[in-house]
């Protein structure tokens, strides 16, 4: 796989010594794109040792204010989890991950990581396509965050070394479904749908059933198309 259609993206780091470690790991696997989402660690001398040599991608990072925007420019999102939480995530192994990336053709994929302490909150995880469970022993299953990026790399490596990308209709950007969800967040509101409250946890699980999966452009045009009409339709009989 292209290591240039992937983007790693670390969300509230602590430690600024993880963020060299991290940046390592990048450059060992051809990946430049390092992204974190705040509040995050700055980098300091510790980040520039242990960075040994890929200091020009840990110079490189990006920040952002929210993990939405983050991702917002990537077709798919495979974030790393314990899975935790009410909501039912698709999930795959470390070895299926290389066959998932090259069934995204030439699609640009976010891996996704959270912090040391706490992983990744019920909202964040709800933007993920899929969730990658790496296989680490029940009783001490929490890896570094680096050592869990060095290990999705390694992997995601393989997908170019097991027959050629596929192709097909264009995926859409993160940015764009998550356009698709907010139209249907107006669409369900419009017909009472949140009456009963829970408004959040309600759209959480909404984005999880829609961003749960990589959609086709024309899929995302659709989905907004039914909730236009919904919101139209409603407006005309209130008239």
């Amino acid at each position: 796989m292209d290591p240039r259609r992937l983007g790693i993206v670390v969300v509230r780091p602590l430690l600024p010594s993880n963020l060299g470690s991290i940046a390592r790991a990048c450059k060992n696997f051809g990946v430049r794109d390092l992204r974190l989402v705040e509040p995050a660690a700055e980098t300091n001398e510790d980040s520039h040792r242990l960075a040994s040599g890929a200091g020009d991608v840990l110079e490189g990072l990006r920040r952002y204010s929210s993990l939405p925007l983050a991702i917002a420019d990537f077709e798919a999102v495979v974030a790393t989890s314990s899975l935790r939480g009410r909501g039912k995530h698709r999930a795959i192994s470390l070895g299926d991950l290389p066959g998932f990336l090259q069934e995204l053709g030439r699609s640009r994929v976010a891996l996704v990581f959270g912090p040391e302490k706490s992983g990744l909150t019920e909202e964040e995880m709800s933007h993920a396509s899929v969730f990658l469970r790496l296989p680490t022993e029940a009783d001490f299953p929490t890896l570094n965050v680096s050592h869990a990026v060095a290990v999705t790399l390694a992997a995601a490596r393989l997908a170019g070394a097991n027959g050629p990308e596929g192709g097909g209709e264009p995926w859409a950007a993160a940015k764009d479904i998550e356009g698709a969800i907010e139209h249907w967040d107006r669409a369900l509101d419009a017909i009472g749908f949140y009456d009963t409250g829970h408004h959040d946890r309600t759209l959480r699980d909404w984005r999880r059933i829609v961003a749960g999966r990589p959609l086709a452009e024309r899929d995302v045009k659709i989905l907004r198309g039914i909730a236009n009409r919904i919101i139209v339709s409603l407006t005309r009989k209130e008239k």
